[in-house]
């Protein structure tokens, strides 16, 4: 994390993917239902939030989903770091439609997987299609740009920042959700700066979760 405290930049966001949580645990689909943190969630949060502390990392705004599990992850780390929080619900995890909540073997038995998915097709009856989520992952960029200079910490979920990545490169979501795919683990997060002036972005690190102890 040198690229944040050693090299001040225009804008600075790091994606921070929330703790474990009990979905997570669970092996549940959960979308935007709401779970909580595990313990190892909480600890995981903690890890990160130590290691920022020590290395005296500083962030001008944290900006979270407002889903419980980032939520929590938000307030462990902004208290120990003494960050503000913005809580804004375009940061949420993919709308699933009728497989939030469900358990993996159970969705695999009431919504088996269609051998072809198009790109703008509702996952789930219901839920966003790949479309529908690249386009509310641009906004949420395009909301990004428009903030001042600083460092800002921005925490949410895997599917949303998988989709992220997406909307920062220019890569378009394919069909049958190929393409490429960007991994963020619990606490894993990736730094990347923006430099309006040029309209670059600079990418630092992706998914990474060297703070936790036992990984």
């Amino acid at each position: 994390m040198s690229e944040i405290k050693n090299k001040p930049p225009d804008l600075l966001f790091v994606f921070l993917r929330h703790g474990q949580s009990t979905g997570n645990a669970e092996k549940r689909h959960q979308g935007q239902a709401d779970f909580p943190l595990t313990g190892t969630g909480i600890l995981q949060a903690e890890q990160l939030a130590s290691a920022w502390s020590e290395s005296g990392v500083q962030f001008d705004l944290a900006i979270s989903s407002t889903q419980t599990r980032a939520k929590q992850t938000a307030k462990i780390i902004t208290d120990v770091i003494n960050t503000n929080i913005e809580f804004d619900p375009i940061w949420m995890e993919r709308d699933n439609g009728e497989l939030a909540g469900l358990l993996h073997e159970e969705a695999l038995l009431s919504h088996p997987p269609p051998d072809f998915i198009p790109l703008h097709q509702s996952i789930a009856s219901s839920g966003e299609s790949q479309w529908e989520l690249f386009l509310r992952a641009a906004t949420a960029v395009n909301k990004l740009v428009k903030y001042p200079s600083g460092r800002y910490l921005i925490i949410s979920h895997g599917g949303f920042l998988n989709m992220v990545m997406h909307a920062l490169l220019g890569q378009t979501p394919q069909s049958n959700f190929q393409g490429p795919n960007f991994l963020f683990s619990n606490t894993g997060y990736s730094t990347i700066q923006y430099k309006p002036g040029n309209d670059n972005w600079i990418f630092f690190e992706h998914n990474n979760t060297s703070h936790l102890v036992n990984k």
